[in-house]
């Protein structure tokens, strides 16, 4: 599992290096391939491990082609889909036109959400967390039964 917030640094080839206590979660058989795509509707990107890109895949791949909303997803998120292996030292390519995306420097935040990692700019990290804060305290969690669950 995924999990955690950990901030993280660019180095000036567009490589962040993965933190050790997640290496050997995103590794099968020692190979630690991962696919790097955009999120559609913030400025960030999602970083999944292959095993579970292949779960995403297959979803996105019964979208229809014609379908203009389903296409655009899919267009989107596959089109913008890179492969990218973390080396022996643990760094991980980020490609330059996801980095532009993402309004990449060189402070990160690697955010893990179970089956994946979300990168963010520091910066728009911050701003995320007061809006998701924001948003959190107007929740009326008696009127959501899945909500209600989370006992908090």
């Amino acid at each position: 599992m995924l999990r955690g917030t950990t901030a993280i640094n660019l180095d000036t080839k567009g490589r962040f290096t993965m933190p050790m206590c997640y290496r050997d979660l995103i590794s099968v058989d020692g190979i630690s391939q991962l696919v790097v795509t955009i999120d559609i509707k913030r400025s960030c990107l999602m970083l999944y491990p292959i095993f579970q890109w292949k779960i995403i895949e297959e979803k996105l791949s019964s979208l229809s082609d014609f379908e203009p909303q389903e296409a655009a997803i899919k267009r989107l998120l596959l089109g913008n889909a890179n492969d990218c292996e973390m080396d022996k030292n643990g760094r991980v390519l980020l490609p330059a036109p996801l980095r532009q995306h993402a309004k990449f420097e060189k402070k990160l935040m690697l955010v893990g959400q179970v089956n994946k990692f979300e990168v963010w700019s520091d910066i728009n990290w911050q701003a995320q967390v007061q809006a998701d804060l924001a948003l959190v305290q107007s929740i009326d969690f008696s009127q959501s039964s899945r909500l209600k669950e989370l006992a908090l």
